[in-house]
């Protein structure tokens, strides 16, 4: 499990002026919470930027003041204008005490619907999951080598040791999609089947006609001479 080790200073001012002061010397204030107490602490900006600035899911190691928390982060705060890193929430890892996390999906193999043309859609790619810290993992593995043309892997597909999956179970996580080359060639093979259908029913048609158009025509033909003998005699 990969983890970022981070020294702080517990903050004595918690007021807007306090947080002012400690921005402006590229400070960030942050929080822990979730243990025995909470704590207030500022550390560098530069600190977190490989935690804040990755898709990995990490644990940060914290120090203060000669004390180590182990923790997760739960949530950022940036400044509107600048942009910048202006606050952190960090919960503090209680070993028999579960906690909510977001872990990241990473994807295994190469979709059968993709071998046949199609195009991989990757729907989310992280799931929010309940489990007790010593389960907590870098990311979830997800299979997508039997993704078939038009099929889903949604997230009641997903199973993972140890952990309840918080997302609603019909969230689709990978999906793969016809694509415009493929659909072209599907118009293709129909516009050329359909001749071959059409001329396929031409002869019996064609025979069709006379009968049901002109069926009694040659009786016909025959008994006009017929009568017309009978009429002279």
């Amino acid at each position: 499990m990969k983890s970022v080790k981070i020294e702080g200073k517990r903050r004595s001012g918690l007021g807007k002026k306090a947080t002012r002061h400690l921005r402006s010397e590229q400070q960030v204030p942050a929080v822990i919470y979730g243990g025995n107490e909470t704590i207030h602490f500022s550390a560098p900006a530069m600190a977190f930027r490989t935690l804040v600035y990755t898709p990995d899911f990490q644990i940060a190691e914290i120090g203060i003041d000669g004390n180590n928390y182990r923790t997760i982060m739960k949530d950022i705060q940036f400044d509107v204008v600048t942009d910048e890193l202006s606050h952190i929430d960090f919960l503090e890892l209680v070993e028999d005490r579960k906690v909510i996390a977001t872990l990241p999906i990473k994807f295994h193999g190469q979709p059968q619907g993709v071998k046949d043309g199609g195009r991989l859609e990757l729907k989310i790619k992280s799931l929010h999951v309940r489990t007790l810290p010593r389960h907590l993992t870098e990311h979830i593995d997800v299979n997508i080598e039997k993704l078939e043309l038009h099929g889903n892997i949604r997230v009641q597909d997903v199973n993972v040791a140890n952990m309840e999956i918080l997302n609603s179970p019909r969230i689709p996580i990978a999906s793969v999609v016809t694509t415009r080359a493929l659909r072209q060639a599907d118009t293709d093979v129909a516009a050329a089947a359909a001749p071959a259908a059409a001329g396929g029913k031409a002869p019996a048609a064609a025979a069709a006609a006379p009968a049901a158009a002109g069926g009694k025509t040659p009786a016909a033909a025959a008994a006009k001479p017929a009568a017309k003998a009978a009429g002279k005699k």
